[in-house]
Parts: structure tokens; C-alpha cells; sequence
């Protein structure tokens, strides 16, 4: 008999002894593990199309499913991955190049052979800017809408029932039990401080990258009573970290040590806007026009998962080496999806009147609020 010992670390620990044939080991774990994957997924509902597309890996084994068994989903997904790459680039001038070329390519090829399976909204709206030479990143967005519309009936079930979504599930369950130390990490200097610990810079030993690693001290942690803060900013954390979103600093790994919880998050080493604010005066409107279209697309992607971030001001506004902007420290963000918040809490100066008004219940209005006192802020000064 051949013997294999496995420990689960997801809703409850579970331990499980198989005693199994060696010929059917590989068959009998992979049913396992998708089976208790499936499970957690449902229950975190998880277990949705957008979730799972819009997770790299979910992508790649969606895309490889479908390349295998869907013939005719290959055409759109080409035309997908060729309106994400559009919509990377920086240039006008590339964007207007490239989006003729999508045009040509996927658009009035398929409407000269009558094969274009996409609505005429979505035609009229490619055809009008591109008269105009109008080309922003989101030209596009009318056919990136119809063509996950068209993948997420009947051919996500399919992939649900296929081996790629059981690769999927044993992704993920190595994800869920990736167990980091310390010793994963070479540890640099200081970068910020907060009251419950501190950040600091930090290289992941295998891989040579750079992140930041949020240190809390569980002695702090417990005599400030800050239990439920801490964990809230864990769930929050993980909450914004999937769509991976380039204006929230997102979470990576989690991990604890004998006296302290670790969050590696994204590096961002440009300082902050309240930073810059001090060092060199206020902003032009040209480069607050810039920065809040960033901070809007990163609380569009909180606000779609339901949560309402409470803590918008220039100190938590920070800048990667490239100038791009991100959202930081998620202490005071809430989850609304089944209950809206009503607590008084934020930065003074910065608080819609709905927060300040204890007892009033609120949702993500109050981040738009805020959104105008730090612009006017950074304008002003």
C-alpha cells in the first residue's frame, strides 16, 4: 500500500490519509483536490467567469481549453489578446496604428464575408472614433463586453467540466498553500512606518524581486487592540488583489512568524503625493488630470468588488518608477456587499459628510468625496 499524507489550510484543517494504489494515485489526488478546490471556490463565489478570466492563469488553461476542444472561441480570443496589447500602449500615434490594423484584421474582414458575429452598436462605435482618429484604450471595450458575454455561457461550462479547470484548481490549491518564511525573503532597509509596524524593502530570495513587506507586530497589534483592523486589511487586500488592477498596491504573499504578520505587497519607490506636495508645491491641472484618472480606474476596480476604500488623501497616493500612481494601505477599507457601513472613520479634511454623520449608512459615494477634497488639495494646496 502506498501511503500519502496531505493537510488542507483553507476554511477548516482537514487532514486526509489515502491509502491508495500506486496506479491510481495521480488520478485519485487530481479528483481530490479539484473536488475541495471546486468547493472553496463556490463558497467564496469564486466560481464565476470574470473571476476566473481575469486571472492570469485562469486565462492561459480558459485559452488553452479552448484552442483543444472549442474551435470556434480561438477567433475571439485572438481578438481579445489583440485588444489587451492595444490597450497597453502609451502612444497615441501607436494606438492609432495598431487600432486600424485590429480593424482591418478582425472587424472589416469579417463584415466583407458576412461572418462578423458581433452587434452593430459595437461596429458604429469602432467606425466613428477611427473616422475621427479618436483612439482611446478603451476603443475596444464595446467587443471586449460581447465577446466574455459569448464565452461565459455554455463554453465556461465546458471548461468547468474539463481537465484544464482541474489544473486550475491544483494552481490554486499550491497558491492557497504556499507556505513562505522569513527566510524566503533578504530583508533591506526601512521604507515607512505606521502604528502598528513597519514597511520595509525586500527581495524574494528564488526569484530576485523586488517587493515591500508590511510588518505588523502582533504585540502592537494586541495592545493598540487593533485584531479586527489587522485582519480586515488581509481580507481587503485580498479582495482588490484579484483582476490585478496597476493602480492599487495589491497583495502578493501572506505569512506569520512568532511575533509578526507579513503582507508583501507591490514596490513603490517614487514617494508619495503628499510628499511631493510639500517638496516641490502644488500640481499643475495637466498632471492632476493624469494622476486622477489613475485614482478613478483604481477605485472603479474596488468599487466593482464592493469594497469602499474610507481613507483617500495624498499620503496614501503613491508613485511607481515610472510616475504612475497606486492606492495604498487598506486599514480602513470596508466591505458593502451585504451590509453598508455606517462607522465615523478617515482623515479629517478628507471625510464625505455622510461618514462624518455618525450612524448614517454609506456605500462608495463617500470615495468620491474624498476623490475632490485631495484634488482640490494637490491644486491648491
Amino acid at each position: 500500500q502506498n501511503k500519502l499524507y496531505r493537510t488542507t489550510s483553507y476554511g477548516t484543517d482537514v487532514s486526509e490519509r489515502l491509502y491508495i494504489n500506486p496506479l491510481s494515485l495521480r488520478l485519485f489526488v487530481f479528483h481530490s483536490i479539484r473536488s475541495v478546490m471546486q468547493k472553496y471556490l463556490e463558497e467564496r463565489d469564486e466560481l464565476a467567469f470574470d473571476k476566473i478570466f481575469n486571472q492570469k492563469i485562469g486565462f492561459l488553461l480558459f485559452k488553452d481549453f479552448c484552442l483543444n476542444e472549442i474551435d470556434e472561441a480561438v477567433p475571439q480570443l485572438k481578438f481579445y489578446e489583440e485588444i489587451k496589447d492595444y490597450e497597453k500602449l502609451d502612444s497615441e500615434e501607436e494606438r492609432l496604428i495598431r487600432s486600424r490594423q485590429i480593424y482591418d484584421g478582425y472587424i472589416m474582414k469579417e463584415l466583407l464575408s458576412c461572418s462578423h458575429p458581433f452587434s452593430k452598436t459595437a461596429v458604429d462605435h469602432v467606425q466613428s472614433h477611427l473616422a475621427k482618429k479618436q483612439v482611446p484604450p478603451t476603443l475596444f471595450q464595446p467587443y471586449i463586453v460581447e465577446i466574455c458575454d459569448s464565452l461565459r455561457g455554455t463554453i465556461f461550462q465546458k471548461y468547468i467540466e474539463s481537465d484544464k479547470f482541474t489544473r486550475f484548481c491544483q494552481w490554486k490549491n499550491v497558491e492557497l498553500n504556499i507556505h513562505l518564511t522569513m527566510n524566503d525573503f533578504s530583508v533591506h532597509r526601512i521604507i515607512g512606518r505606521g502604528g502598528f509596524g513597519e514597511v520595509y524593502g525586500c527581495r524574494k530570495a528564488d526569484t530576485g524581486k523586488m517587493y515591500a513587506m508590511k510588518c505588523l507586530d502582533k504585540k502592537r497589534i494586541k495592545m493598540k487592540q487593533g485584531e479586527t483592523l489587522a485582519l480586515n486589511e488581509r481580507i481587503m487586500l485580498s479582495l482588490v488583489s484579484t483582476g490585478d488592477c496597476p493602480f492599487i498596491v495589491c497583495m502578493t504573499y501572506a505569512f506569520h512568524t512568532p511575533d509578526k504578520l507579513c503582507f508583501i505587497l507591490d514596490l513603490m519607490n517614487g514617494g508619495d503625493l503628499h510628499y511631493h506636495l510639500s517638496q516641490h508645491g502644488v500640481f499643475s491641472e495637466k498632471e492632476m488630470r493624469f494622476y486622477a484618472a489613475e485614482i478613478i480606474l483604481g477605485l472603479e476596480h474596488m468599487h466593482n468588488r464592493f469594497v469602499v476604500y474610507r481613507d483617500l488623501k495624498p499620503a496614501n497616493i503613491l508613485l511607481d518608477e515610472h510616475g504612475h500612481v497606486r492606492i495604498s494601505d487598506l486599514g480602513l477599507a470596508c466591505d458593502f456587499s451585504k451590509k453598508k457601513p455606517h462607522a465615523s472613520v478617515g482623515t479629517h479634511g478628507y471625510m464625505a459628510p455622510e461618514v462624518l454623520q455618525k450612524g448614517t449608512a454609506y456605500d462608495s459615494s463617500a470615495d468620491w468625496f474624498s476623490l475632490g477634497c485631495m484634488l482640490f488639495k494637490l491644486l491648491r494646496g
